[in-house]
Parts: structure tokens; sequence; C-alpha cells
């Protein structure tokens, strides 16, 4: 077998696998696509299909137990906490939820809801699902987000139709393929802390609730 044939997917193949679904020749990178309009079209199908995929939070994106701290530059013992921009979905640690503090995402910062600010004295300790760049993603999920993205693209583009179903199977084999990437990296058992678990395995009754969409 190749090297080349070891690599994992790229961007560019994922893109190019896109254009293909509708009769287009592929295109040499991504940063020449002058009068191309297929292929921007397919990079942005692509990426808004990844960030949907990557929100659901995976074990390939998922940050555990990440403690932040405030931005104490004004000297009064409090301030506010930033959130990254790359950061899909945050949630503050608990077994049980605390009837004096509710941190939620607001405006780009932590804010909590019982105390109604976005000020804090001290540390908060979060698990985050971060948005990754493709080729940051393992193959499983490179390959679900590509042929998914192949599926909208070809539908938006030329229409649904007989070959739809084509592409539902194939994104329903990727699919699988994803799941089990996650549930045999993720070692998941009975004995996980139960914080731990709810993160890492809310995906793993997917299969039975997943409903296709166009």
């Amino acid at each position: 077998m190749s090297e080349q044939a070891l690599k994992n997917m790229s961007e560019l193949e994922a893109v190019n696998m896109m254009l293909t679904t509708i009769g287009e020749q592929p295109i040499a990178n991504l940063n020449d696509k002058a009068g191309l309009q297929d292929a921007s079209i397919a990079q942005d199908i692509l990426h808004n299909t990844s960030r949907q995929v990557q929100s659901r939070g995976w074990i390939f994106n998922t940050d555990l137990q990440k403690t932040l701290t405030p931005d104490n530059s004004s000297g009064d013992g409090s301030g506010k906490i930033k959130i990254d921009s790359n950061v899909l979905r945050i949630d503050s640690t608990s077994k049980v939820r605390s009837n004096k503090t509710d941190i939620i995402e607001r405006a780009g910062f932590l804010y909590d809801r019982e105390k109604n600010t976005n000020l804090f004295s001290d540390d908060v300790v979060v698990d985050y699902v971060t948005f990754l760049p493709f080729d940051s993603l393992p193959e499983s999920a490179r390959r679900y987000i590509a042929v998914k993205s192949s599926r909208i693209f070809h539908d938006r583009v030329v229409g649904s139709g007989e070959l739809h179903a084509f592409f539902q199977q194939d994104e329903l084999q990727a699919w699988g393929d994803l799941l089990e990437y996650q549930s045999e990296v993720g070692d998941f058992n009975i004995f996980d802390d139960y914080d731990t678990f709810r993160v890492l395995d809310r995906n793993q009754d997917a299969n039975q609730h997943y409903a296709w969409r166009k």
C-alpha cells in the first residue's frame, strides 16, 4: 500500500469528493477557486456541516475539568471569564445542579444566571466542546462529515433525485463508523464518573434517534 493511500482525508479531498457528485472536475488547491463557484459553495457546506457535527460533542473534541480563571486586571477581586471563539458548547461541572450558581455562556463570557452577573471572584471548572479544523479530526469524523456534506451539496445544486438514496446509504455507514470510533476510543463503562460519562456518552443512543435531514 502506498504512503498516499495511508494518509487521512484532507479538506481538499473532501471538497473534491463533493464536486464529483455533480460531475465537476476536482480542483488543485483550496486557495485558488477563482471562477469556481461550486467549489466555494462546497467548502462552505463542508465547514457548516463540520460545525454542526462537532457541536454534538465527541471524545476527540471535548475537554473535561478545565479550570478557567477570571481576568482580575481591574484589581477589585473579580473579573470576567472570556470563552475562546472556537468553543461550541461549555458547561460548568457538577454532579447536581447548585442552587447558588447556574453558569452559562452569554456574549462570549461565562454568566451566572443565579447571581445575574458575568463577574467571578473564583476559578470555574468546566467541560467544553471545541471546534477543530477538518485536518485535526480523526478519519472516521472526516469521512462522515465529507459524506454528509456531499449529500447536502448534491441535493442543493442538482436536487434530490435517484442518487439521493445511495448517498443516504453511504452516510448511514459513515455514521455507524463514527459511533463505533466513539465507543471504542471512549472505553466507557459503568464505573466511569457520572460527569465524565455524561459528556462522553451523550451520543451513544444517537443511532436510535438519528433522523436524516436535507
